[in-house]
């Protein structure tokens, strides 16, 4: 399968990148970004039991935070419904932060260490024991590593003609990512092959094509993808994962098929 399809980063981060991928149909496009939804596990609080909590918020409401606190799930170490424990104990005046819980595994840990949880008072004290599990984002919200994750049609764009001499432009407003075709009427240093981010010119076609009319068309087979991870997980280790388990899911398919 990795023959069949390129990838190109535009931007690249641990949290979060946009990347363009050539050679596959708005399907497998869809399946890419649904596995990153659904189908790549994280760790995440499921339960715990708290020891003494004398501050002004409900167990609930704390447990509930602390199933929010993204933790780090580092590939191969753990399958789906391990457990790590983890533990916290803070006293007033103080506030209880994501970086106060103590994890009973070396490699799990907040991906976060400021994430308030709760601002304790004078003689309050917050203490108990979690316990995260390994799951994915389609039995709970808490588990989906990708936290925004959305493509569109790479596009390109034709100059027609000219506008009217004596006509002001009204605005062009185009959003993702342009793969430049004609860079002779473009502002700027452009070479045909550029890839444009449409906040280079503030999304309005008429800054990068002045006195120009021009038309607007989809690559066909490639997609550009904004990917953003809650730091569970970095991008790439989203991406991979999430193509992985559609190979894994095709490969069930196919042997189900030959019985």
């Amino acid at each position: 399968m990795a023959e069949e399809y390129d990838v190109e980063f535009i931007e690249r981060g641990d949290r979060s990148a946009r990347f363009l991928v050539r050679g596959v149909t708005p399907a497998f496009a869809n399946g890419i970004r649904r596995a990153m939804i659904a189908d790549v596990p994280t760790l995440s609080v499921d339960s715990v039991r708290v020891i003494e909590n004398s501050s002004v918020m409900f167990d609930e409401q704390i447990a509930h935070r602390l199933g929010m606190v993204p933790l780090t799930t580092p590939e191969g170490e753990f399958e789906e419904g391990d457990v790590v424990t983890l533990s916290i104990d803070v006293k007033g005046p103080s506030t209880a932060y994501s970086g106060d819980l103590v994890s009973g595994d070396s490699v799990v840990e907040p991906a976060d260490d400021n994430i308030p949880i709760i601002d304790l008072k004078d003689d309050q004290r917050l203490e108990l024991e979690a316990e995260a599990v390994l799951d994915s984002g389609k039995s709970h919200a808490k588990h989906q590593g990708g936290v925004a994750v959305g493509y569109r049609h790479l596009q390109y764009v034709d100059v027609v003609g000219d506008a009217a001499e004596f006509e002001e432009q009204e605005p062009n407003i185009l959003r993702g990512v342009i793969e430049e075709r004609a860079a002779e009427h473009a502002e700027g240093n452009a070479v045909n092959g550029d890839l444009v981010p449409t906040e280079e010119f503030d999304n309005d076609l008429t800054n990068r094509y002045p006195g120009k009319e021009v038309e607007v068309n989809d690559v066909s087979n490639a997609f550009v993808f904004d990917v953003e991870t809650d730091g569970s997980l970095t991008v790439e280790e989203l991406v991979s994962r999430a193509v992985g388990s559609l190979e894994d899911r095709a490969t069930e398919l196919r042997e189900a098929v030959q019985l």
